[in-house]
């Protein structure tokens, strides 16, 4: 075989191992600063638990011992595909306090889960205020009531004009203040969002 040659090959297998380890690097890199965000996440909603002007625990004086979380899972960290509603109608959502609360269809996000498909409804926000016009999205799986608060949990979407997809983290879902405290109103999730699978990921049941 020719020098020349030779060096051809072995430069185009040094690039392919570089090209190979540096997404390796990359993925990884992304991967521990997706789990640093997570955690920097959860630390700043122990901190407004225990410490935070409009904590629940600060009402009533109640002792605060810490929330409980799954472990952080990237697979839990969705990209769900919008589908739009035609003819949007006012949902209404009974309360943990007996009340009810108005909300307007917004749109389904579809997405695939352990081999299950998936579809919850995200609403909109009706009632005047800041949150008016902001995404208000409340489910419950397979594990509600036993690992996780058995009136279900909330996740935090954003709207996005025009767009396709939506991001769902559960990682991120929370559970509603009525989990820690009885003297709040919390909106249960509509029927459509009961959801058959079990999501082991964001808060767990808070047991004080």
């Amino acid at each position: 075989m020719k020098t020349s040659k030779l060096i051809v090959i072995v430069l185009t297998v040094a690039i392919a191992g570089f090209v190979i380890y540096s997404m390796q690097n990359n993925t990884t890199s992304t991967d521990e600063g997706y789990m640093e965000f997570i955690q920097q996440e959860r630390a700043e909603a122990e901190k407004f638990m225990k410490d935070g002007v409009g904590s629940p625990f600060r009402k009533d004086s109640m002792a605060f011992e810490g929330l409980n979380f799954f472990p952080v899972d990237i697979g839990y960290r969705i990209k769900a595909k919008l589908k739009p509603i035609d003819g949007k109608k006012v949902v209404i959502l009974a309360t943990s306090d007996g009340k009810e609360q108005k909300y307007l269809e917004y749109a389904f996000a579809e997405f695939e889960l352990d081999g299950v498909q998936n579809q919850l409804l995200i609403l909109e926000v009706m009632e005047m205020g800041p949150q008016r016009g902001k995404l208000f999205l409340a489910f419950s799986d397979e594990t509600s009531g036993r690992e996780t608060y058995g009136a279900g949990r909330y996740l935090d979407v954003k709207k996005v004009p025009a767009a396709k997809t939506i991001e769902l983290d559960f990682n991120l879902a929370y559970n509603p203040y009525c989990a820690y405290n009885d003297k709040y109103s919390c909106p249960f999730p509509p029927k459509e969002n009961l959801l058959k699978v079990a999501i082991r990921a964001g808060e767990m049941s808070y047991h004080p």
